[in-house]
Parts: structure tokens; sequence; C-alpha cells
């Protein structure tokens, strides 16, 4: 167990009550120690204080290779030398990002809301007939699969176990999780089949190359970017997560934030216009990403807790996100908040590359779900998660009195 008191508040993230709901322990510890040291290292609640260091990337590192104390770390040894650019700093992590980004404009991504709108269709078309879904496993999990793997290429037979590695290497950003030896073995092979089955595709795409990401990134190897085959892999492992079990977070979340507040569903019900507003509103009140950490390349100090070079911080972005310094009653689910100043797509140079794609998506599921199900309500009553880091739900069910047409209001 890794708890932590400060005062008469108790930090515990493995704490099944915590995982729960994290967010009474939060508001505490903005209340009473928004700055403490902890197991996690210097663990920091306050949004301009997070906002300060995902900012300051000349100050703290992203790479833990810098870390002599980091206290929060996940299991980036899986990785070996090929580490994804989430976990590098400049010239590197700059190097990398620049030949994914081009991928993920707004303006591309746009272009493929259409096609987002078309899968969501037939995802709530194949369950119109029941009465119940699965939201997890019918709705949130496939949609972003489906689309990122049809972003890099892949085949469509390999979507089931794209779902599977997704979920494993997910769990190695859990500290607890990735310290056990089975977990270990299972993150361990499902990198050398996502690998494996990467190496397939790299190399179909030298020889013919495609109009999808994966071609993109394969001609930019060739034409001299520096882009190593190892390089080449991370970057698609991260693609993979961040394209996938974030996104399935956010659509869980958001529907069980929405018919947990029935008057808000009926806001977005009336009002498709309010999808966006709607998207900002479920990442901050109910993040798909938990926390952050960052190595001080120099020594800082926080309200007179030192943080000297090579320790590490851990920004709490849930709590964070209702930080009433920043937001306005913040422990309220208002979907015309209308305030996308959230850290939960981070903050800087590592500001999340797929955060168009995740809006665009969440926009469309979202307001597609609560125009399409008659009287949706909820099954599941008190939720499970799977893991603490990357937040989201092992299940949802929803019990409904019909579907509305696509296309119909």
């Amino acid at each position: 167990m890794m708890a932590t008191e400060t005062g008469s508040v108790v930090f515990n993230p493995f704490d099944p009550k915590f995982r729960a709901n994290p967010y009474p322990t939060y508001k505490r510890l903005l209340e009473e120690a928004p700055v403490f040291q902890s197991p996690l290292g210097v663990v920091l609640s306050r949004h301009r204080d997070c906002e300060s260091v995902l900012r300051n990337h000349r100050k703290w590192s992203s790479d833990l290779r810098n870390a002599t104390d980091s206290g929060f770390e996940p299991n980036l040894d899986l990785f070996d030398l090929d580490r994804p650019f989430l976990f590098l700093d400049p010239p590197d992590h700059t190097r990398l990002r620049s030949l994914v980004s081009r991928a993920f404009t707004p303006r591309v991504v746009e272009e493929l809301r259409a096609r987002v709108q078309v899968i969501v269709d037939d995802l709530l078309n194949a369950v119109s007939e029941q009465g119940i879904m699965e939201v997890i496993d019918d709705f949130a999990h496939p949609l972003p699969v489906i689309v990122i793997s049809e972003m890099l290429g892949v085949p469509s037979q390999s979507h089931s176990q794209f779902r599977e590695w997704s979920a494993e290497l997910a769990k190695s950003l859990d500290p607890e999780l990735a310290a056990q030896p089975e977990a270990v073995e299972r993150q361990r092979r499902a990198i050398a089949l996502f690998d494996d089955l990467f190496k397939e595709l790299i190399a179909e795409r030298r020889d013919k190359p495609k109009g999808d990401l994966l071609s993109a990134l394969v001609q930019a190897e060739e034409e001299g970017d520096k882009l190593t085959e190892g390089e080449l892999l991370s970057t698609c492992r991260l693609i993979l997560i961040a394209g996938h079990e974030t996104t399935v977070n956010l659509i869980g979340n958001g529907v069980l934030q929405l018919l947990r507040h029935p008057d808000e569903l009926q806001k977005l019900r009336d009002d498709p216009s309010l999808a966006g507003s709607a998207v900002e509103e479920i990442l901050r009140y109910d993040p798909p990403v938990q926390l952050t950490g960052r190595i001080a390349l120099e020594d800082m100090e926080f309200d007179g807790v030192a943080v000297p070079k090579g320790h590490g911080v851990t920004c709490l972005i849930g709590a964070a996100n209702r930080d009433p310094e920043r937001f306005p009653d913040p422990e309220t689910f208002d979907i015309t908040r209308g305030d996308d100043r959230h850290l939960s797509f981070g903050f800087g140079i590592h500001f999340c590359i797929g955060a168009p794609l995740a809006r665009v998506e969440g926009q469309v599921a979202l307001a597609t779900f609560v125009r399409r199900l008659k009287s949706p309500e909820l099954l599941t009553k008190s939720p499970k998660y799977k893991n603490f880091v990357l937040r989201g739900l092992e299940s949802l069910s929803v019990e409904f009195g019909g579907m509305r047409p696509a296309g119909q209001r």
C-alpha cells in the first residue's frame, strides 16, 4: 500500500474506496494540504502549481532517466531503449512529436467527423433491439479502436487484439499494478505481439505505401528524419494507448455522468450544439487521466516543501480540475460551463497530441447517445474502475426504452 497521512487526510490511491470516488479526498487536499510529501514524491493538487510544472519543460523533465528519486514511476523498463515520446524531453520529443502531429491537426481530424458519426450509429444500431447495452464493451471501446486502427492502417481482424494490448499497456502506468510480476509478464507479451504485428505492417508499407498514418511514419523514416524502427514501434504503441484507452474512459465516464445528472443530459438532448462544452466539462469533472509526473531539473520548492534536483512531483489532474481558485463551484457538473482550461490534456509541449480527435469522438458519441436512446437508465449503480492513473470503468450497463433512427432528433 502507498498511503500517506497529511493532517487528517489519508491519501491512498490504491484504496478501493478512493478509486471508486477520489474527489472527496481531492477536495480535502486542496483545502488542507495542497502540497505534501508522499511515496508518490511531492504531490501537488492546486491548478496553478500543476500548470506551472507542466508548462515549464526547462525546469521539469518528462524523462524518468533524469530521476534520482521520482516516487511515482510507471514501468518504462518494458519499453527498453525506445521510450514513447510522452516520456522524452527535447530534442528527441520535438523530433518524434512533429512526425506524428500532422495526422492530428484540427483540420485533418474534423474531416474524420463524418466517419466517426457512421461508426457511432453502426454501434448503436447493433444494440437497438436489445433494450440493454453494455456501454464499455458495445460502445466506448469499439469506437476509438476502429478509428485509430483505420488511421494507422491496422486490418479489422486485429481490432480485438488491439483492445487487449491497449488494456495491458495502460496498466503499466499504474505503479502498483506495474510492479506485479504476473502483470509485467502480460505486458511484455502484449508488447511482443504488438511489435510482431507492426513489423509486418511496416514491411508492407515500405513495399506498398497507403494513405494511412503508418505509411506516413515509414516514409518519414526513409527520408532520413532519424526515426529508427524502435522509435517507430514505440510511437505506434503510444498512439494505441493515447488514441484508444483514454478515449474509452472519456466516453464511459461521460455517459455515467450524464445519466447521473439527468438535467444536464436533457440540456444536451435539447441542444446538440452543447456537445463541445459537455465534453470539456466531462474532461474537467471526471478526467480519464488522473495524474502525471515530472522530474525536477534543478532544486525547486512549493510552499516551503523542497523538491531537490532529480526528485519527482506528482500533479493530481483530477484535483486541479476541481480547484475552486480556478473553477467557480467546481463540484457542480455543468455542461454549459464552457471552460476548457482544465488540465486533462496536459499543458505545454506535452499537451495531448490527440486532443482534437478525442474531442470529436467524445462529442459525436455522447451527443448521438443522448439523442438516439429513449429513456436511458443506469443498471450499474456502483461501477468499478480498472486503473487509477488512466481512470476508466470496467463496465457500465444501461437500460433504454427504444432507439431513435440515425439522423432523427
